[in-house]
């Protein structure tokens, strides 16, 4: 197996960029030889993702209207962690924000590309424990609904295509899994 890179770049230039992400047109020669382009979405955040998850086996979720799907998406607590700081620090705001949730303790779960065929987007999934509850205090560019659920509950919620966002989808199956084999 080669895993040696088979694309040639001949020229690349940034043609967007705003606060939270950065798009690249690149003029290629792509691995079958054809001249082509190739957009690549940078972003300036580390993704971040914290399923909280209490001594009963709860769970909160927080549902809001996304607007790049025009839908509703329930999902784990989720948002942005700039890349100079410690991805642990940004999960632990995140979870405050959103849920007014603080956790003793933390279990980074995942790493994993979003969508590598078009960014660079890496997330960082953690399960909190050891829960004190407090108030949320989401962005102003957040309306969130919050909701506290038996950990099964969210499993069939992944089950049945109800919830559809990766980050939470690879955060519940890979808690479940993770429960099965008694290492939480």
């Amino acid at each position: 197996m080669d895993e040696n890179n088979p694309w040639t770049t001949l020229e690349s230039r940034k043609i967007y960029e705003n606060n939270w992400i950065g798009v690249t047109e690149h003029q290629v020669i792509n691995p079958s030889g054809g001249k082509g382009i190739y957009g690549e979405v940078h972003f300036k955040n580390l993704a971040i993702g914290i399923l909280p998850l209490d001594e009963h086996y709860n769970t909160w979720l927080v549902g809001q209207f996304r607007f790049p799907l025009n839908a509703y998406s329930w999902e784990i607590p989720e948002g942005g962690g700039p890349l100079h700081h410690e991805p642990l620090d940004s999960a632990k705001r995140e979870l405050m924000e959103e849920t007014g949730i603080v956790a003793q303790q933390w279990k980074e779960i995942q790493r994993m590309h979003l969508s590598n065929s078009v960014s660079n987007e890496l997330a960082i999934i953690y399960i909190a424990q050891e829960l004190t509850m407090g108030e949320a205090e989401p962005e102003e560019t957040e309306q969130l609904t919050i909701r506290k659920l038996p950990f099964e509950e969210a499993f069939n919620m992944v089950m049945t295509g109800e919830i559809t966002d990766s980050m939470s989808v690879a955060a519940i199956l890979k808690t479940k899994i993770l429960l099965a084999q008694g290492q939480l």
